[in-house]
């Protein structure tokens, strides 16, 4: 028996991350949906539009989106991960996502990508737009310092200089636009277990939420029986 898994949270709490290492534990597809609206914001700065742009929206209507064996995201065929991850496309991402016509569009794609069981998505309206009907949904959380803490490891890696309290203040930001935007705003449904990982390593986050969803399906499975 498998199920479907909800991963909400706000940025660079590490949702991918998570997500990527239970869908291998429980041999599960993971979506990376934040990284769909990445990808619609590299399309903006390649074709120099603005987020509200008519154009943009048909752009992403006529382009089309997959992930590989890896989890990479594929942008007509190709590879371009490592293209969404630079800073100004993380700064534009939040603002990408407030256009409503782009996420009808997206939200579609994801809900058909995942149109049956043993699914694990990530983003801000997983558990509470895209996938209601997931049978776990996981909320996932850590303090701003954590997580700028974590941002800025990243971006080291990357040979991308920036300090720490530029970090802290975008994702501070990033956390209201996020949680303020008029059209599927980042919550906590009721129905979600809370995941504080600021204090935990990625092995003790994965473990709590695998131990999560074998308890669910097992009790699925005596239901059944």
């Amino acid at each position: 028996m498998k199920i479907n898994i909800a991963i909400d949270g706000p940025s660079a709490s590490g949702k991918s991350t998570i997500a990527k290492a239970l869908a291998k534990r429980l041999n599960y597809t993971h979506i990376d949906t934040g990284s769909m609206y990445r990808a619609c914001a590299y399309l903006a700065l390649k074709h120099e539009l603005k987020p509200d742009d008519i154009e943009l929206v048909d752009l992403v209507n006529k382009s089309d989106f997959g992930f590989n064996e890896s989890g990479h995201i594929l942008l007509n065929g190709k590879d371009i991960d490592a293209k969404i991850r630079s800073k100004h496309v993380d700064l534009l991402t939040s603002t990408i996502a407030q256009n409503q016509a782009i996420r009808s569009t997206l939200v579609d794609m994801q809900q058909q990508l995942a149109n049956s069981k043993g699914f694990i998505l990530d983003g801000r309206d997983i558990g509470s737009v895209v996938l209601k009907d997931a049978e776990l949904k996981v909320f996932q959380t850590a303090s701003i310092e954590s997580r700028a803490k974590r941002r800025l490891a990243e971006y080291q890696t990357k040979g991308i200089d920036v300090n720490y309290q530029t970090i802290y203040d975008e994702i501070k930001l990033r956390d209201l636009q996020d949680r303020s935007r008029e059209h599927s705003p980042l919550i906590q449904t009721k129905d979600a277990k809370v995941l504080d990982t600021s204090d935990l390593t990625i092995e003790q986050s994965v473990d709590r939420v695998y131990t999560w969803a074998m308890e669910l399906i097992k009790e699925r499975r005596d239901t059944n029986d």
